[in-house]
């Protein structure tokens, strides 16, 4: 059963940290202290990052073109591929980072040894990293901030040594509180031998003797493809797509991020809601780590879906509607807003168009040019004539022919003045209002 989210969630800042927010293509001040070029970059790099994503590519290379790959070894690596991902989409990121739901001590301990056999860190570095992210999105104490660039993003920002202070704080208690979260960062190094290489060979071993395909297809090169599936997330989720839910931040939706992700490329909405179970909230959307959840959930082996407010989710997506019409509608001709015409009697109105020989016509308590609009009437010139110097507003609206929402639009650009009261009045005409032509133009034209 899915468990609704309140509203809204904030995370305070600490007293000593306060949020950066950047500006549209804002630079973020260097990592280093000093200009990297090919004669330095040696004392800033990470070498057990470097020699761990640079030689696995290359093993797995070797391995293709040296191995044949049987049948079943191709799925047992297809297999592993998706659990071993499954262990940072439904482990990792939506279970311990985002507390999104509650996981039972065999799904959990599934999930930790999956997570460990994704060879990303453990349980307690990943998430604190992840809760960073979200929190200083975008700014310098983002550890991964798109704002430097795609390659940065994807993986460069694991492959140098960066300053702890250089990364935002996170709070990581309720990890520190985990056992079982303790006890796979205290044993992750075993845990990652094991997991990430030495199981995956063993089963197609043992299982159908291909110890050479169970090292380099199931282990190895499966291994290559979650680890960029994940940095999908924080480099093509963050570039690809658009943001129907937010637009200040760089995080976007994409189908083709949500297919290399197991369905964490829905990233716009998941950065507005992160504590929300689910990616993709359509029932049409890739979001296999969802599916996954929910069958487990099904089962007896998760409860507590997070899921935030319908009503709210809604209001996200309406006002980017509401924002992306307004930038579209900025760029048409509206003609001149009605509050800065000038104010007129309706005995000016008539004055006008009787003495000054004005083609104008009132409508709904707006005084319309329609000189040079008159030839083009789609109803023939004579109605336009009829009209002038009096207030159709009635034969405009279904007296004489109920005009489309297109006429209105034409109208907009030939208002040239409102009319006191909307128009004729009676009780006005004893006190009527100055001229706007004044005393001089009267008299001349009478």
């Amino acid at each position: 059963m899915a468990t609704p989210l309140p509203p809204t969630f904030v995370v305070p800042a600490t007293q000593t940290e306060t949020r950066r927010m950047p500006l549209e293509h804002d630079e973020l001040p260097p990592l280093f202290p000093e200009k990297i070029t090919i004669t330095n970059i040696w004392k800033y790099l990470d070498y057990k990052h470097v020699f761990g994503l640079g030689l696995t590519p290359l093993i797995a290379l070797y391995g293709l073109l040296t191995t044949e790959i049987q049948t079943k070894t191709l799925i047992w690596s297809i297999v592993y591929y998706y659990a071993t991902g499954l262990g940072i989409t439904a482990g990792y990121h939506r279970l311990w980072a985002h507390r999104a739901y509650s996981a039972g001590p065999a799904m959990s301990f599934a999930l930790a040894l999956l997570g460990a056999g994704a060879v990303e860190g453990s349980i307690k570095w990943w998430s604190r990293g992840h809760r960073a992210h979200h929190r200083w999105t975008d700014t310098e104490k983002d550890p991964y901030s798109a704002h430097r660039g795609l390659f940065f993003s994807h993986i460069g920002w694991m492959l140098v040594k960066r300053p702890g202070w250089k990364i935002g704080h996170a709070d990581v208690d309720d990890l520190n509180k985990n056992k079982l979260v303790q006890w796979q960062h205290k044993h992750y190094l075993p845990l990652v031998l094991f997991m990430g290489v030495i199981f995956p060979t063993l089963v197609a071993g043992l299982g159908w003797g291909d110890w050479r395909g169970g090292y380099f297809y199931a282990a190895i090169l499966r291994l290559v493809f979650v680890h960029h599936a994940t940095f999908c997330v924080n480099s093509l989720a963050h570039w690809l797509g658009e943001g129907p839910f937010d637009d200040r931040h760089s995080p976007r939706d994409h189908f083709i991020t949500a297919f290399m992700t197991l369905g964490e490329g829905y990233h716009n909405f998941h950065h507005q809601f992160p504590q929300d179970y689910r990616n993709a909230i359509r029932f049409y959307q890739y979001d296999p780590t969802k599916w996954v959840i929910a069958i487990c959930a099904f089962f007896g082996l998760a409860s507590h879906l997070k899921t935030f407010p319908e009503n709210e989710v809604r209001k996200g997506q309406l006002q980017m509607i509401e924002k992306k019409v307004l930038e579209k509608k900025t760029k048409l001709q509206w003609g001149t807003p009605i509050a800065d015409l000038p104010v007129l009697s309706f005995e000016d109105y008539q004055h006008a168009c009787k003495n000054d020989n004005k083609k104008w016509i009132l409508l709904e308590g707006v005084v319309y040019d329609v000189a040079d609009f008159m030839n083009e009437h789609p109803g023939g010139e004579k109605y336009i004539k009829m009209g002038v110097g009096k207030d159709m507003t009635a034969a405009f609206n279904g007296g004489m022919y109920d005009h489309s929402n297109a006429a209105r639009n034409l109208l907009s650009l030939m208002r040239v003045a409102i009319v006191e009261f909307g128009g004729e009045v009676e009780a006005q005409k004893k006190n009527p209002s100055v001229p706007i032509y004044g005393d001089d133009h009267h008299s001349k034209s009478e």
